[in-house]
Formats: C-alpha cells, structure tokens, sequence
C-alpha cells in the first residue's frame, strides 16, 4: 500500500485544507467526557497550521440521517476543542455552499475552522459524488486523519478523495504503519489475541486471521463456545450454542492453516456475576458445575499463554479474556496484557491493539502506553482484522 502524507505537500501557505477528522466524542450535559479523540487529530492539525495553511476540519457527530439536529451540530465540540488545541477555533454552519464559503473566505493562513456536521447532508452516508463536489468546492486539497470512518464510503471519506489531491494525516500515516507491520508485512511468529462477548460479531475476524497468524488466542465469553464446539460443558456460562458447528469450522481451518489456537484450561468461575462473590473458585476447565458460570481465564493457562507469546515477534490484540470491569475477573487480561507490554518495551514484540474494549482494558491494565500502537478505531480495526478493504484507505492509495 502507497499514499502520500503531508511529507508529500509543498508550500501551503494560504492553501485550503480540507482534513477529515473524528470529531464524534461522548458527550454528557453539553460537556466531552473524553476527548482522546480530540487531541489525536493535533500532529495534523498543528502541523498543517504551522505551515501556514488555512484548516478545515470534517466530521459527522451522531446520527441525524441528513436531519439538521441542534443536539448534534459540531458547534457543541468547538470549545473543547479550542481548549484541547491551545488555539482559536472557528465555527462554520455548514461544510458546503455559499453560506461555507462566505464563512471562510476571510481566513488568514494558519486559521482553524470546524465545518458542520457532515452528516446533516443525506448524501454524505450515500458517498453522493454532487455533495463531495460541493465540499471540496472549499478547499485546495485533501487530508484524511481519520481512519475511525475509513471503513464507510461516504462522500467525506471516500468520493472527495478522487476531486482533490489526497494525502494521509499524521493519525493515518502512524495507523496504517502499525497495521501493515501486525498483519501486512509482519515478523512471524505471529500471535493474535481474541476476546469479547459473542463469537457471532467476530466470525469474520477468527476465519481471517487462522490464515495469517501461528498463533491464535481465545478468550472472554467466545471461549465458551469453542470449548462446547470440543464437548466441554460450560455450565451456565454465556456460550452460543447455535454457533459450535461454526466453531469447530474455525478450528479445522486453523489446523490447516497451521495456525495454533489456545483455549483456556483453567477458568475463573462463579455461581453469580458479582465482584468478589462468595462462590468464587478456580477450577479445571472440565469441572464447571452446572449452575457456574466462566468469567476468566485461570492462573495456569495464562502463564501458558504468556509462554506462547514471548515465542513470537508480533501481537495483534482485540477483546479482553475476561469480565475486566469486574474485580477479580481481570486478572487474566490485565496479567498478560503487562506480559505484552514488558515485551514490547524490551524491544522483542511489535504489539497492536485496538477496539473500545481492547482500549479500556489496556488503559486499566496501565500498559496502553507501552504497546507499540493502539488504535482507538473500532468497525474500522475489526473490518481490517476481517481482511476487509477499508474504502476510506484504499481511495488514499497511489498508483
């Protein structure tokens, strides 16, 4: 994969940028709970500022279906933003026509603006090429630093990226960096760690990955149900049953593909789901009582699967094993996910996360930082560990 980045621009001085950004955060009383999001659009945007460009910012916020929703209008970010960049930011009530246009038409270089919510036009989610025109009306060329949207083709993701000249930000540029060393082009072995509720919302993403990794390592409630899928009973632990015939077709695929999978032989169970609960006990994986139920990985198969992992160079991380926002059922999580981390930091690991959960449970584990990238995207990470092309990507791409 080749794109150009902003390492590939020349002078911009006075120049328009058009810089597609997440700018979707959680919100409570009016204020940004968490502006993560926020603050990871800074390299581009003070980069581009600095050089003397006049930036233009897109994002959708919410879901108003081409509805023009005060609630949602990106004029509610705009001061957090502000305080998060140290700079003044304009607001600009919409991110096409002559209204826009007027708006910008007195910025000087270096001047920010936040345009309106993409998204209060019903073209933009059908990737309408007229409202990508209409867009890039606004600007000399275009930056995507938002790979979070890269997996939708809308019209400011995908259809403007084919009108004006486009580059990857910053984000971008370290995002698809990191993807292609975990599974593009990565040091074997390689090691994939699995985790979360519902096989069923990761079924694409097993079936890919047995034919890239050599080792791949189930956990969280999925485990159950490849351990039903091999004859385990699983007491009243949450377990598709319904998908144990697919779930063995992932375990021949992965033996033909030569691809290790780990399931846990001990767990962490309990009568209740609770902190702490009385009936508290770690057991064989063949000894769940009928009215028991999963919650972690035990002790044992974690310190296994610690062992699996320093055999490897690369670690792509998606889910947690356990109930990590339950104490104690975060143990196995948090304990191997700081096996991971010591072994990035000492140089022998290139490690990748990403997922909201995968996220929170790394920032609770007090190793997010020490992974070598963690991608807060998450339909986007998921499709990309599906083998999926990303429409927002594959537009950046140069011959």
């Amino acid at each position: 994969m080749t794109f150009k980045t902003l390492d590939d621009l020349g002078d911009v001085t006075g120049k328009r940028a058009l810089v597609r950004v997440d700018l979707n955060v959680p919100m409570a009383d009016l204020k940004v709970t968490d502006d993560t999001r926020l603050r990871s659009t800074l390299p581009t945007v003070t980069e581009l500022a600095d050089r003397g460009a006049i930036v233009l910012l897109l994002a959708h916020f919410g879901r108003p279906k081409g509805a023009q929703r005060p609630d949602m209008s990106l004029s509610l970010v705009t001061k957090a933003y502000e305080d998060v960049l140290g700079r003044p930011v304009r607001f600009v009530g919409d991110c096409q026509g002559e209204n826009a246009a007027a708006n910008v038409a007195d910025m000087q270089p270096g001047d920010i603006a936040i345009l309106e919510n993409t998204r209060f036009h019903g073209g933009e989610e059908k990737n309408d090429p007229e409202l990508a025109r209409a867009i890039a009306a606004l600007g000399d060329f275009y930056v995507n630093d938002a790979f979070s949207a890269a997996h939708r083709a809308h019209s400011s993701t995908e259809a403007i990226a084919h009108i004006l000249p486009a580059y990857a930000g910053r984000a971008m540029e370290a995002e698809l960096k990191a993807l292609q060393k975990a599974l593009g082009e990565p040091e074997r072995p390689v090691a994939a760690v699995v985790g979360g509720a519902k096989v069923s919302t990761k079924l694409e993403v097993l079936r890919h990955l047995v034919t890239k990794v050599d080792h791949l390592i189930i956990g969280g409630g999925m485990a159950n149900t490849f351990l039903a899928a091999r004859g385990v009973a699983v007491g009243k632990s949450l377990c598709e049953h319904d998908l144990t015939g697919t779930a063995v077709e992932i375990l021949d695929a992965a033996e033909r593909a030569n691809c290790t999978v780990h399931l846990p032989y001990d767990v962490v169970v309990a009568k209740e789901f609770a902190a702490n609960p009385p009936s508290l006990r770690t057991v064989n994986v063949h000894e769940v009582a009928e009215d028991e139920m999963i919650l972690d990985v035990g002790p044992a198969a974690v310190e296994a699967l610690a062992d699996a992992i320093k055999t490897c160079r690369t670690l792509v991380w998606n889910g947690p094993l356990g109930a990590f926002e339950t104490v104690p059922f975060d143990a196995a999580t948090v304990a191997l996910a700081q096996t991971a981390a010591a072994l990035t930091q000492s140089g022998s690991l290139v490690s990748v996360a990403g997922g909201g959960d995968t996220v929170a449970a790394l920032n609770h584990a007090g190793v997010a930082d020490d992974f070598t990238f963690v991608s807060t995207a998450g339909g986007a990470f998921l499709e990309w560990m599906e083998g999926k092309e990303l429409p927002g990507v594959k537009a950046l791409e140069t011959a």
